[in-house]
């Protein structure tokens, strides 16, 4: 700290503050426009010039670093005389509407001429009228009441790295601008909202603005970044969402899904308000007992081996805590699982294989400290785009970037190198990069003798590698694999990040196998910046996971065969517990449809549009005597169910959510329950009561939480009070314990970390005469997984209405197809139509779909085919065949 004097107050500041920053946090007021702390240094606007001792001029506060021993005027004749100037400039152009304004009392101009006591310019009025861009459907740029700060512009480099408007022109006639003046929805523009939220005036406002009341902060239910948001309300119901700046994950920063897309589905006049029970084929209201009395009911009449529950990954941990405790203690079953059987059930067996713990090593925020990314399967900038906005300034700052993926996605522009695959080779690309930095002696040696075990089995595995055969058969050039190897390995640091682009198939766990020996082989593990960093696709599917969602663990990863772990879940819930792991997802679909599963709970789980093989699954849910589904909205799997019981949405109710870096997060309610839908955690707690099971008299979630530390290790540490302050990663082992922001410093949880020898297996369907294409799907920046929510927000259908099909040109021109036509797809397993995009993205022989439409239910295409070991299905790669409806 330094010491310094401004207007006659000492005050003291931190050594590279700036003037303003110093001033501000000692509760002087120095007017500014173009400043922000989110920003860098500007000093555009020239309001916030000070007279400082011993320096020419007029500098500006907010590009002046301190020093110290400054004496600094902030309020003297000649700045108020050059301030008004300013001002004068700017209300001369500027619309003088304040009363009607929608920032009335919230923008800076008017705050900044309020504290000079200006009313009006003493210029003549200038005003130009100019175009008004409202193509966005969440907010429109006013030009006339731009005040040319160029924070907005800033913000969309500085933050997002889209750079989709500029400052163009010059003098006179600069604005706010586009490539070749397209409205914003012409552009590379991301509605995520940043520039709305760095506007000092009214030029960028969202449309339907309401003042709010109030403010809860809570966590956004998307992807699994976690972010940290703040719920405006007023009038009982949400009506604004702005990123949360104390949030560690996020910092404040947010997609368009969260600051846009929340809102309209909590309050939708879809959403389920009351129990339904199925008369006669139709769906009838029902009051909560009789419903809970069906369902118990009828659940008392399975055995344990013909029952099964589907837990969520949207729901929090302590509600999936006893989602699983209501199966193996009340029905006697290990037949749980939930929806990371579909996305990073190998992550979970393939990483604590390697390392004994199957998360995300290091955290978000030690992202900017890489040197270089290694971003592979995984789409970041659109399916976890805040972390996407941190790999793009990163990046302008210097730090390399590889990017390997079947489909060309945004983040390529920004790449050094870019690997465009076959879909199901990245065993082959992986043990290829491996073989290089082998061979060239790349490797950290002393990490390997000194932290790992079986480096031999895998360098003899490779030494007979085929290089240019891995050139051939994933489709990339041996030399770009070359270049990629050695930028990766020659990084003081690096950073891989993937997702369900290398778990999705049915050789996942070998590719998460590939991913951890290229990691340990360079040593860029248990160090800042460095790492194996699966994104995780949901909220909670890290947290549901950490819960024992899962056939084969009871929470914190306790084995169900272990007898120590069974006897202690056994002593706490005063039960016997069964020791045989349960069936997995699709095993249970299996087994239902083999009718030796008679009974399903599915609990926010759409599982009739993201599984895969949909016609085989309807067959076979078809099949159940009872089948009761518990969820926010009605949808594809709740239309089939026997009972139909409500719940609430994150808005509403209170508990934890644990993100992609392990992070346990406080959600808060902020509005009251819709109807009579109750908390899941409510719902569960009633099913376990009334089937006379132990351990489910909870008052509220605070106390399932301190129950879960009871018996989770890596969570004991933490409590409601102790994750007020901004969370706490796992493994937290007693309240003392600060949180781990980095695994494995030192020590892998198993000790040593283990390589594999991985051999190469081919996707299960390959291009054929009758089904020439690869079909892999994923998902938009628009829609969220199975669309429940997002396809219930006006403006993000807006964006994307349809599913679309992307297909190169090469493809498109043989097929004779046109931009916007309508195509069938076809797979072995069905068919479904959508419009076809002629796009650069995939390459010539691939197409590209996500699954958030229901009526295009594009997982009625996949392949069921599963890895032996974590159980997935085969999404990524499906062969298929395009015809022209």
């Amino acid at each position: 700290m330094i010491e310094l004097r401004i207007n006659d107050q000492v005050i003291e500041a931190a050594e590279g503050q700036t003037v303003l920053e110093a001033a501000r946090q000692a509760g002087i007021y120095i007017p500014s426009l173009c400043y922000s702390p989110d920003l860098k240094p500007y000093g555009g606007c020239r309001m916030c010039i000070v007279e400082i001792e011993k320096m020419r001029g007029l500098p500006t506060a907010c590009t002046t670093p301190v020093a110290a021993g400054m004496v600094i005027r902030t309020e003297t004749p000649a700045l108020t005389d050059a301030r008004r100037t300013v001002l004068d400039l700017l209300l001369a152009e500027h619309p003088l509407d304040c009363a009607s304004c929608v920032k009335d009392g919230r923008c800076e101009l008017q705050d900044a001429a309020k504290h000079m006591g200006i009313t009006v310019s003493r210029l003549p009025v200038s005003a130009r009228i100019q175009a008004i861009d409202d193509s966005n459907p969440f907010f429109k740029l006013d030009r006339n009441k731009c005040i040319l700060c160029a924070r907005c512009t800033r913000a969309c480099d500085e933050i997002t790295g889209n750079n989709a408007i500029e400052i163009v022109d010059r003098g006179y006639g600069s604005k706010v601008g586009t490539v070749v003046d397209r409205p914003l929805t012409g552009t590379n523009c991301a509605s995520c909202g940043e520039c709305v939220t760095q506007c000092p005036v009214a030029a960028l406002v969202p449309k339907d603005h309401v003042k709010p009341d109030g403010v809860v902060s809570t966590v956004c239910p998307y992807c699994g970044v976690g972010c940290g948001i703040k719920l405006e309300l007023s009038g009982g119901k949400i009506v604004s969402v702005s990123g949360d700046t104390g949030n560690p994950s996020s910092r404040g920063r947010l997609c368009v899904k969260g600051r846009f897309g929340i809102k309209d589905f909590v309050h939708h006049a879809d959403r389920l308000t009351t129990p339904l029970l199925k008369r006669d084929g139709q769906f009838v209201e029902s009051a909560w007992d009789e419903a809970l009395e069906y369902a118990c009911s009828r659940l008392y009449q399975f055995k344990p081996g013909e029952v099964a529950v589907i837990a969520s990954a949207k729901a929090t941990n302590e509600e999936n805590y006893l989602i699983q405790k209501f199966a193996r203690a009340v029905l006697k079953t290990n037949n749980v699982d939930h929806s990371a059987r579909l996305c990073h059930a190998p992550t979970v067996a393939g990483l604590a294989a390697a390392f004994g713990s199957g998360a995300m090593t290091n955290s978000i925020g030690d992202l900017n400290q890489s040197g270089c990314f290694f971003v592979l399967g995984a789409n970041t900038s659109e399916t976890h785009p805040v972390i996407g906005f941190g790999i793009k300034q990163a990046v302008k700052n210097g730090a390399k970037l590889i990017v390997a993926n079947p489909v060309r996605i945004p983040l390529v522009r920004y790449a050094d190198i870019f690997l465009q695959h076959h879909p199901g080779t990245d065993v082959m690309l992986l043990s290829a990069m491996c073989k290089i930095i082998i061979d060239e002696e790349l490797l950290d040696r002393n990490f390997i003798d000194s932290r790992t075990e079986g480096y031999e089995s895998l360098a003899k595995s490779l030494r007979k590698f085929d290089l240019d055969h891995a050139a051939a058969v994933t489709g990339v050039a041996l030399e770009d694999i070359r270049m990629a190897a050695r930028l990766y390995a020659g990084s003081k640091t690096a950073s891989i990040l993937y997702a369900m682009g290398i778990t999705q198939h049915r050789h996942g766990t070998d590719n998460v196998s590939s991913v951890a020996n290229l990691a340990m082989l360079t040593g860029n593990l248990g160090k800042p910046g460095g790492g194996v960093n699966p994104l995780r696709g949901q909220n909670n599917v890290q947290g549901a996971c950490d819960m024992g969602a899962l056939p084969d663990v009871f929470t914190g990863y306790q084995k169900v065969s272990d007898e120590v772990a069974k006897t202690k879940f056994e002593a706490a819930w005063g039960v016997s517990l069964p020791s045989e792991p349960g069936l997995t997802l699709l095993e249970i679909i299996d087994a239902i449809d083999r009718k030796k599963i008679k009974a399903l709970y599915v609990v926010g789980e759409n599982l009739m549009l993201s599984d895969p093989d949909i016609n085989r699954l309807k067959r076979a849910l078809e099949k159940l005597e009872l089948l009761v589904v518990q969820d926010i909205f009605m949808n594809e799997t709740a239309e089939m169910a026997h009972a139909v019981l409500p719940s609430t949405t994150f808005a509403e109710k209170e508990g934890t959510f644990t993100n992609t870096e392990r992070r346990v997060q406080r959600l808060r309610k902020a509005v009251n329950p819709v109807g009579f839908s109750k908390p899941d955690w409510w719902i569960t707690a009633q099913l376990g009561k009334r089937l006379c099971g132990k351990g489910f008299g909870f008052s509220g979630p605070e106390g399932i939480f301190e129950e879960i530390t009871t018996l989770t290790p890596s969570y004991a540490g933490i409590s409601y009070d102790r994750l007020d302050q901004g969370g706490l990663q796992w493994p937290c082992p007693s309240p003392s314990h600060p949180g781990t922001p980095i695994l494995y410093v030192g020590s892998f949880t198993r000790g040593k970390g283990v390589f594999k020898a991985v051999k190469f297996v081919p996707p299960a369907e390959l291009p054929d005469d009758t089904y020439p294409f690869i079909l892999t799907t994923g998902r938009s920046l628009y829609h969220f997984h199975t669309g429940t929510m997002t396809r219930r927000v006006k403006g993000l259908n807006a964006l994307q209405p349809t599913e679309t099909l992307e297909i190169s040109g090469v493809d498109a021109s043989n097929l004779g197809i046109s931009d916007g036509e309508s195509v069938r797809v076809t797979s072995r397993r069905g068919s479904v139509t959508a419009n076809a995009v002629v796009s650069k993205r995939p390459k010539p022989g691939t197409i590209f779909m996500t699954f958030h439409f229901p009526e295009t239910a594009t997982n009625i295409l996949t392949n069921p085919a599963r890895d032996p070991v974590a159980k997935i299905p085969e999404l990524k790669v499906a062969a298929v065949k395009i015809e022209k409806v």
